[in-house]
Formats: structure tokens, sequence, C-alpha cells
């Protein structure tokens, strides 16, 4: 179970509630605070905004500071994780009373998945989007795994600031040597890991896109840049394009040009999918990634599911919430009206009704 407190938190002055063990219906008008809910709970789970970049637009007008409290249930017992706000201030969040610098680095968190419009970028926007978020998968799989990238990233940026040198006759290209073997040792690694996480994604996705109506075979893919499979190749693919990234002035050429594709049929979803493929294919992933999160981790991500029925037909709305009750794990869908969820009126499911962004009111269980 998970209980969530918001005090001056968006359109929130005060509220807490508790989501059901399966799947949660928030229900209201449009602008009565439903997504500000979502993104309440994203924040106590993280740390961070999942809307936006800019938090000071997380705390309540005419408020100066914002806090969430998120409880939950571990293999190991209750846990309590809070997070307070001040713009201008670095973030006070604290487990269980002991001070963090970091959320994501919490072991007993719950991992979290949203569905937000705006998300769908992911399919059919810049591969940067795609690799952060395949590396984000990587680190909720692997915990154990999360500081390949960023031993990358480290790497590359010292390559990278290396060039700046030599481009100015302030360093030689025999001093790249050893920023290559670092680089590539880490891009190997980085690139076995993107590799090992999408096969396990291949048959989970194509069940998943399938039921939700994503027709002709959907695939998703991995697509590295680089071809080498051991460090010394990279290190070889890094010599013969020294010339150009000494022309252009940065590394054009390794793990940090991957992409993650998703295809039905012969076609790139990207470029030439319509607007509601590009929408199951975004659902299929982060449903897909959630199976195999369960099978990996003690707990499937919570999935929380913004303004994703409205562009669905009924078919397709009936099939996402079977999916969503025939898997282990916590879901919340936002819905302007209780018929727009089909089988929302079970037992088994938890209905919150939000009003004016301030009450929120258990009405079915």
């Amino acid at each position: 179970m998970l209980g969530l407190s918001l005090r001056d938190f968006r359109g929130y002055r005060e509220a807490h509630v508790e989501l059901g063990s399966g799947l949660t219906v928030v229900t209201g008008p449009n602008a009565a605070g439903k997504t500000n809910l979502l993104e309440g709970l994203y924040f106590a789970c993280t740390g961070r905004s999942c809307r936006t970049a800019n938090e000071r637009e997380v705390v309540r007008f005419g408020a100066t500071a914002a806090r969430t409290v998120l409880t939950c249930e571990g293999d190991d017992g209750a846990h309590e994780l809070s997070v307070g706000f001040v713009p201008g201030q670095p973030k006070a969040m604290r487990v269980d009373g002991a001070p963090v610098e970091r959320m994501l680095d919490v072991a007993n968190r719950p991992l979290v998945s949203v569905f937000l419009p705006d998300r769908l970028e992911l399919i059919k926007g810049a591969p940067a989007l795609r690799r952060a978020h395949l590396d984000q998968f990587v680190s909720a799989l692997w915990p154990a795994r999360s500081g390949t990238r960023r031993l990358y990233s480290q790497a590359l940026a010292q390559r990278n600031a290396l060039i700046a040198r030599i481009r100015t006759g302030r360093g030689s290209r025999a001093s790249l040597e050893s920023w290559d073997a670092q680089l590539a040792r880490h891009g190997v690694a980085l690139m076995d890991d993107r590799r090992s996480a999408v096969e396990l994604l291949v048959g989970p996705f194509q069940r998943v896109g399938a039921a939700l109506g994503l027709e002709d075979d959907p695939q998703v893919s991995y697509r590295p840049r680089s071809g080498a499979t051991q460090p010394a190749a990279l290190v070889r693919e890094l010599a013969e394009r020294l010339d150009r990234d000494l022309e252009r002035g940065f590394t054009g050429h390794g793990p940090h040009r991957d992409d993650l594709a998703t295809d039905h049929g012969d076609h790139d979803l990207r470029a030439y999918g319509s607007q509601g493929q590009q929408r199951l294919a975004l659902l299929a992933l982060l449903l897909a990634e959630r199976e195999v999160i369960a099978a990996h981790r003690s707990a499937p991500p919570v999935m929380l599911l913004d303004d994703v029925m409205s562009e669905l037909d009924r078919d397709r709305r009936r099939a996402l919430v079977d999916l969503l009750c025939s898997t282990p794990g916590q879901s919340v869908i936002t819905a302007t009206d209780l018929e727009h969820v089909p089988g929302s009126t079970g037992d088994d499911t938890t209905h919150l009704a939000v009003s004016d962004g301030r009450a929120l009111a258990m009405v079915a269980k």
C-alpha cells in the first residue's frame, strides 16, 4: 500500500490519499488537480518533477515551500520518504528520518513509471531522450550497473576537453591514448548493458503492443552507433575518426550516439507512425519495462497514467485495463469520468475523486 501526503504542492494546500493495492482511478473535471496528484506521487518517489525543469512551479501560489510524504511497505517493513522543497535551496530529502542526497539512490523506494501526453517525445523525439530512458531502465533493472553511464560520461567529457586543447595547440594527440582506453572500456560495458536490457524487452513489447492493437508485428530494438564488442575495437574506431573529431571539436562516435527504435512492420514509428500508433508504442514500452522489472526486482514500478484514455477507443481502453489488472503492482489512472476506464467499478479498483485541487475522497473500493 502507498499513502501520499501533499502540502502546498501545486494546487493542493493539504491532501492525503491512500492508493489501492491494484488499480486506482482518479477522476474529476479538467483543472481539478488530477495531474498534480500524479506529479506529487512521482516527486515523492524520485525527488524531482515529471512535468517541468523549473521546479519552482510545484510550490503552490502564495506559499514559500512544498512538501511531499510517501509511506510504503517494502520487504523489510514500512518506510517513509519525504521531500521538502524551498525554491532557491537544496531539497530536504529524508528516508525514515535520515537525510539522503538523492532519492533515486534509495534502495527501498518504490520504482515509478509515468505516462504523460508530453512523453510521446520519447517515441518521436530526439535519440538523446531514448538513450536517457534506456539507461534509467538499466539502472532500475540492475541497480549495481547504474554507475556505468556516469563513468562513460566522465571519460567522454575528459576526451572532449582534451580535443579542445589539441585544437588550440595546448595538447598532443599522444595524450588521447589513455582517455580512449577508458572511454572504450566504459563504452563497451554500457553497450553490453543496453543490449542485454533491450533483449529482455523484445518479447514483452511485441506481446503487449499486439494486445493494445499495435498491428504489424511491433518491435523494439537497440541501435548502437558502434559495432565494437571489445574495448580494443572501439579504440580503433575512435582512432579512425580522430581527424573528424578534431575538425568538429568533439567526439562524434560512441554509445552517446546510440538509439532505441520502435517499429511496426517495416516502418520506424518515430518517422512514419501516426500519433495513435506512437501513443500505443509508448504504452507498450512502459508496460513491457514494468513486466521485465517485476521479473528481476521484488516489486514492479508503480504505473502513473495521466489522460491516457482520451485518445483510445473503447477496445483499447479495455485492453489497457486488462493488462494493468492482470499483472502484479499498483497503477493510477486519471480520467474526467469513471466510465472512461472500463471495468473500474469492480471490487478490486479504488476510486478517488478530485474536487478543485483541494479535496480528495475515496468513494468506492
